[in-house]
């Protein structure tokens, strides 16, 4: 049938429509579709023809078709009309509700999900398994209840299809949770249909741990731990499962390995597990563990925080010998002896409860040794009269002689061998103290040999000479005050020479020197204090190799740094070792050594084999001394024959002797810190020694033309912090802070808990500009401070101020006037608002020295 006869057709049809013969039009009209089945309008025509003359199934397999067409064509509008009027005749089938209701998803959600669930509850009658799944997931996409995920995972597993069901069950135990269920049943069925899924067997283990069921967990969770690769959160359930149950040292090797990947999160997990092992009283296990912990954190370098979590470790849980014994080994490396002290009283009073006698008087043995004027000695050595051997009681009781004793009557005999340590101890500190301007410091520690050792200034013309200088004389009740006796000039020199001031010498005429000393002064170690001789010298010089060591006359080297030029390699350590003895023993005897071929000078006859293979065809060698002592030896060589200008041994003879100042100096600031009593878990100074070192740090860059830079930092009101923080809150925070930034301070550099949120920095040989950038570097390390959960961000706040060294000023008016200075920066930066850094020059501070 052609495009005219079909037009022929529907007009018949149409007229027979008007002459009322709707029978005879519905034939032409089928005829019509017969020839044109996609004709939507005959079609039309034709279902409702169908309609009228109660031919329901023909209309029905029309409307049908009809639908189907429209919904391929994406006609939403007129399936939506086809559907509905096929509804109202005859129930749609199942396909039909489907595809209905895909029509209705953005439209009618409601209207769409009750076709859906027509279609499923027909579907599943007629058992239709994969069709079902099919509708199931698109009601789950309108309407993802606990209802709809129950019903997939269930039919999942009809079908056979594990891992379906299980993250169906898996959803269905965390809607569970959310409105407040109890998922572990519906956890359970997870694990129960794939018990290989990481996430699930988590899930599972993580639920009989809260149970209480931690057997099992362990069961469900092993396997996966074992295979390897399990995330962390899985091997942190098992290792809690095995700890709930006492196995330790099963849990260890997991706890270890979480550690390992993550050391600043997981280190107190460690530290848990020591205390479990001591509560378990497996105390080799618990120190067999430390030891190691102690290793990987040393190799870190953060043994300070190590012995502050076993000291927390040991207040928290039984006492151990063991225990204490390591951490008494642990203070005694890193010169605790405050720490070291205490720890072997403790150790004394267990083995004295527990009967072991002889360990409890070898503790009090050594804790005497340490400090034999601790109270409670003599008490404790009463404890053990009777309870050891006499001759051992003895020999502890000889620590105490000098104590025994009356104080006006000193004993002379050789069981005063510890108070005349004690004494000499206590000298050395105060003569270092005052050596560096720590004055009151100097005084306290006079104050403690005049309690301990009173009258001795009588006796000693060191002591006697020590009082002088520090500029005090002892009291002593019932006795008017008298001058101690003049000391005899020789004792006086000697004490003075014992430890050179660190005074530059008077090299203005060799800019050489100047530019050297200043490196080398900068330098907080003596490795580092030799390198930078080493290659300073050999720059200035321009020679192949210089050497700087460290030697005794007779020994050998204890401390050596050589720089070589490009073209040549470092020497080997034995025959540098016997070149340098050959040069040292030389100088010794002639002073300042210059060869100009090597080959050929006496000398070095025994060492010219070696000086050929190091390329040294020239040297000039010049001795270090400290004081009348041999220090080492500065030596300078060459690939060629040279001749020396007489002048570059002078020169570097000042060097050398500033070499040794400078090691000195390196050394005497690292004791001065530990005198002035670091906070050992902030890493903060005292407060107490912010004047006396400011003071000394400010002479010290006087002296080499140098700039010294205040920084205060201020974390944030008191008041507000201890009201949100309380006291152990906000003490944690700043010993944070402290610990941050006295590890992000050049060695050099001076940090000092200053008050409750106030940190002040002292940054020698720094101008304000680069004492901002600290400040600016330090600000963004405040990102790292863990706070308690739902505190304020931290406030911070910095005032900076440069302090007017001028060789007019007194270095006390200095001081004074750069810390008010930095205090006003301080008070400014605060009334500006958070975040802000002010510096404060002195050109415009009302108590400005200029």
């Amino acid at each position: 049938m052609d495009r005219t006869e079909i037009t022929k057709r529907v007009e018949r049809a149409e007229k027979l429509l008007q002459k009322g013969k709707p029978a005879e039009a519905l034939e032409e009209y089928l005829q019509v579709l017969a020839a044109e089945p996609e004709n939507e309008t005959v079609c039309q025509m034709a279902a409702d023809l169908c309609l009228s003359l109660q031919r329901i199934p023909a209309a029905v397999k029309l409307l049908g078709e009809m639908f189907e067409r429209q919904v391929q064509a994406g006609d939403a509008t007129r399936a939506s009309l086809t559907y509905k009027k096929l509804a109202r005749f005859v129930a749609p089938t199942w396909d039909q509700k489907i595809r209905f209701a895909e029509i209705l998803e953005r439209s009618n959600r409601k209207l769409a999900l009750e076709n859906y669930e027509g279609a499923f509850q027909e579907v599943t009658q007629q058992g239709r398994k994969q069709e079902s799944l099919r509708v199931l997931e698109r009601i789950l996409a309108l309407e993802p209840n606990e209802k709809n995920y129950i019903r997939l995972g269930e039919l999942s597993a009809a079908l056979g299809n594990g891992k379906a069901a299980a993250a169906a069950f898996l959803k269905v135990a965390e809607l569970a949770q959310t409105s407040g269920g109890t998922p572990a049943q519906w956890i359970e069925r997870a694990y129960a249909e794939d018990p290989a899924d990481p996430a699930i067997t988590l899930a599972y283990g993580k639920s009989l741990f809260g149970q209480g069921q931690a057997g099992a967990a362990i069961f469900v969770l092993e396997s996966q731990v074992i295979a390897g690769g399990a995330p962390d959160e899985l091997r942190e359930i098992f290792a809690k499962s095995l700890l709930s149950t006492n196995r330790l040292a099963d849990a260890e090797p997991v706890i270890w390995g979480l550690f390992e990947d993550n050391p600043p999160s997981r280190v107190q997990e460690i530290a848990n597990l020591v205390g479990l092992y001591i509560d378990a009283k497996q105390d080799d296990d618990a120190v067999r563990l430390a030891r190691k912990l102690e290793d990987f954190q040393r190799r870190r370098g953060d043994r300070r925080a190590f012995l502050s979590m076993m000291q927390e470790i040991l207040t928290k849980h039984r006492a151990s010998a063991e225990m204490l014994e390591f951490m008494c080994e642990q203070f005694n490396a890193s010169n605790r002896e405050a720490d070291y002290c205490q720890t072997l009283i403790q150790l004394f009073d267990l083995y004295y409860q527990t009967g072991n006698y002889p360990k409890a008087a070898d503790c009090l043995d050594r804790a005497a040794e340490v400090d034999a004027y601790e109270t409670g000695h003599q008490k404790r050595l009463e404890m053990l009269r009777g309870k050891i051997d006499e001759n051992r009681h003895k020999v502890v009781s000889s620590r105490f002689s000098s104590m025994s004793e009356s104080t006006t009557t000193p004993v002379r005999n050789a069981d005063t061998m510890l108070g005349a340590a004690a004494l000499q101890d206590l000298m050395l500190q105060a003569e270092i103290l005052v050596q560096y301007g720590m004055r009151s410091k100097a005084i306290e520690r006079l104050q403690r040999i005049q309690e301990l050792f009173p009258h001795e200034e009588e006796r000693n013309p060191a002591l006697h000479q020590l009082y002088v200088t520090a500029g005090v004389l002892p009291q002593y009740s019932g006795a008017s005050p008298q001058p101690p006796a003049a000391a005899p000039a020789p004792a006086a020199q000697a004490v003075v020479a014992a430890a050179p001031q660190p005074q530059p010498t008077d090299v203005s005429s060799f800019t050489k020197v100047a530019e050297i000393t200043r490196k080398l002064y900068r330098q907080g170690n003596a490795h580092a204090v030799l390198a930078t001789a080493s290659k300073e010298i050999a720059t200035q010089w321009q020679v192949t190799r210089c050497v700087v060591a460290m030697r005794k006359p007779g020994s050998r080297t204890t401390n050596l740094k050589q720089y070589c030029s490009e073209d040549y390699q470092p020497a080997d350590a034995e025959p540098l070792e016997k070149v340098i003895a050959a040069v040292h023993e030389a100088t010794m005897t002639r002073g300042t050594l210059t060869i100009t071929d090597t080959q050929t000078a006496p000398e070095l006859q025994s060492v010219r084999e070696f000086l050929g293979k190091m390329s040294a065809f020239s040297l000039l060698a010049v001795p270090m001394t400290d004081g009348p002592d041999q220090a080492g030896i500065l030596l300078l060589m060459h690939n060629t024959t040279r001749t020396w200008n007489p002048n570059d041994a002078m020169v570097l003879k000042t060097i050398s002797d500033q070499i040794v100042i400078a090691i000195n100096n390196a050394g005497l600031r690292q004791l001065v810190k530990n005198l002035s009593v670091t906070d050992e878990r902030s890493g903060l100074l005292k407060r107490a020694s912010y004047l006396d070192l400011l003071m000394a740090e400010t002479k010290r860059n006087l002296q080499q033309s140098t700039a010294l830079t205040v920084l205060l930092m201020r974390f944030g009101e008191k008041a507000a912090m201890l009201k949100e923080l309380g006291e152990a809150g906000l003490e944690t925070t700043m010993q944070q802070i402290g610990q941050l930034f006295a590890g992000n301070i050049r060695q050099n550099d001076l940090a000092f808990r200053y008050e409750t949120v106030t940190i002040a920095i002292v940054l020698g040989e720094t101008a304000a500009r680069e004492g901002v950038m600290a400040a600016e570097k330090l600000q963004k390390l405040l990102a790292q401070v863990k706070l308690p959960e739902g505190a304020e961000p931290l406030r911070f706040n910095a005032g900076l101020a440069q302090a007017v060294l001028r060789t007019e000023y007194d270095p006390v008016d200095i001081v004074t006037e750069v810390i008010n200075r930095a205090e006003q920066a301080l008070h400014s930066s605060v009334g500006q608002g958070p975040g802000k850094i002010v510096v404060l020059e002195a050109s415009i501070a009302a108590a400005a020295v200029a």
